[in-house]
């Protein structure tokens, strides 16, 4: 994994994106490591920032693509979500409807509320503006604290 990393971060803004992209999807990444790592060896906070966002809210969008085809078995079974996590995710997100986006930057949990708001399809233009959202105030936290930190 760390190899993995390592490369992301080689190829700089590109490799936020890709790794952010990952993080928002249902695959099991660490986008922070990869911020990070950008940061340190000095790349732009902003444009970190906004393609971090970008990546990790497609990353979002993707499971609420892959929620919006409706097949529970596909879920619990290839993606190991589990099905009182799913039917949990699924209570949640017809409580609180799109805004659950908000949410989604959260690991595993953030994961199965996206895959939630396409299984009973939310709007997507409300999906795409809390996630987005969401997922904008995760890394700024992050970049935020670092700069805190580190200047």
């Amino acid at each position: 994994m760390q190899e993995i990393v390592d490369a992301l971060i080689q190829i700089g803004p590109a490799g936020m994106f890709v790794a952010a992209f990952l993080a928002g999807s249902f695959f099991p990444f660490s986008s922070e490591l990869v911020m990070l790592g950008l940061l340190e060896a000095g790349a732009d906070a902003t444009s970190l920032l906004v393609w971090g966002t970008i990546g990790n809210t497609l990353g979002g969008l993707f499971n609420y693509g892959v929620g919006s085809m409706g097949k529970e078995e596909w879920v619990t079974r290839r993606l190991k979500i589990s099905p009182e996590k799913l039917r949990r995710g699924k209570v949640y997100v017809r409580h609180y409807g799109a805004w659950a986006g908000l949410l989604s930057w959260i690991p595993i949990f953030g994961s199965v509320v996206t895959i939630a708001m396409g299984y009973v399809r939310t709007s997507i233009l409300s999906s795409i503006v809390s996630i987005l959202l969401g997922k904008y105030l995760r890394y700024q936290v992050l970049v935020s604290a670092w700069q805190a930190a580190f200047s």
